[in-house]
């Protein structure tokens, strides 16, 4: 299969750990990078194997460049200007979150993109751990009947880099508050309660969506969550599933008999998780949390002119849910 040639904006930890290794397993070729530093760009160049062309100006590299694609993955607040800058150099962009801290700044980059004719995705990676693209697999296909409620933990030590409760929403829980959109829908009203000091988080947050599934978040940002932790639990008509820590879904499937379910066994438990060997390295955990799964969406839509699920446009619900959940909690 003929690799997709890629550009690169950043070489940070995150990038260096996350991005790049997922990128080139989706199967794009780095074909130059560009940093702030020229020896920086040229280690990062040298560390994923590629003989591509160094920057220490991206302006430069959008001007020399013909690719499939420019991925940016720098500080938050860079992200608008240099998307900007790429959607005005006719280029499809990958950004990782967030895009714009508002959704009026959201908003801006959407219309730029659409008026250009360019594809924005933004990396919610969470839409792309194959334990949630299965869930919403149950959830779109009716087997297990609607969608009644849910219950949601997203838990982390986020102390060293928010240090206020925007910072937390934004930089961090809005992966999860992206995820409830994309399983459930929209949402019509937010109820909630916080017991945060400064960097310290802890919110409980009721949702209700526009087709009628209510359910609660627990989200933290505490020392005490060094030991990272999301599970997602989803109530049908005829049963539950659970997602638990990105490593399994359990499918419960109710009895819809009349007759008293502890008389046979005909309830019944599925439960999907990966392999277990040592062969997977470090691919395991990008392809479970779903880093993975968002290049390759990104490099497939690029090749097919398609828009992605998690497009500019819709970054802009997301940014306003995270905007309303700060000002309705108490």
């Amino acid at each position: 299969m003929k690799k997709a040639n890629h550009c690169f904006i950043g070489a940070g930890v995150h990038a260096s750990t996350n991005i790049y290794p997922s990128a080139i397993e989706a199967g794009a070729a780095i074909q130059a990078i560009s940093t702030r530093n020229i020896d920086r760009s040229k280690a990062a160049l040298q560390r994923f194997g590629s003989t591509g062309t160094p920057y220490d100006d991206y302006k430069k590299m959008l001007e020399n460049e013909e690719c499939g694609g420019i991925v940016v993955v720098a500080q938050p607040e860079d992200h608008p200007s240099l998307v900007l800058d790429c959607i005005k150099a006719g280029k499809n962009v990958f950004v990782d979150k967030p895009l714009g801290m508002s959704a009026a700044g959201a908003a801006e980059i959407a219309h730029a993109a659409e008026a250009a004719g360019v594809i924005v995705m933004v990396g919610f990676m969470k839409r792309y751990a194959p334990c949630y693209t299965k869930l919403k697999e149950f959830i779109s296909d009716g087997k297990l009947g609607h969608v009644r409620s849910f219950q949601g933990k997203f838990a982390v030590d986020s102390t060293p880099f928010c240090k206020n409760e925007e910072q937390f929403m934004k930089l961090v829980a809005i992966h999860f508050i992206d995820l409830v959109r994309y399983l459930f829908g929209e949402v019509v009203q937010v109820t909630g309660f916080k017991n945060s000091d400064n960097e310290s988080i802890s919110y409980s947050i009721s949702l209700k969506f526009e087709n009628g599934v209510v359910g609660s978040l627990y989200l933290a940002g505490m020392t005490a969550w060094s030991r990272e932790s999301e599970t997602m639990l989803v109530t049908f008509d005829h049963g539950f599933v659970i997602a638990d820590e990105v490593t399994s879904l359990t499918v419960h499937e109710s009895q819809t008999s009349a007759d008293l379910p502890w008389k046979s066994l005909t309830e019944s438990d599925t439960v999907y998780t990966p392999s277990a060997t040592p062969m997977s390295g470090t691919l395991k955990d990008l392809y479970l949390r779903g880093f993975v799964g968002e290049l390759t969406h990104f490099i497939d839509c690029c090749k097919a002119g398609e828009i992605p699920t998690s497009n500019a446009r819709d970054n802009v619900k997301t940014m306003a849910l995270c905007d309303q959940i700060l000002a309705d909690i108490l």
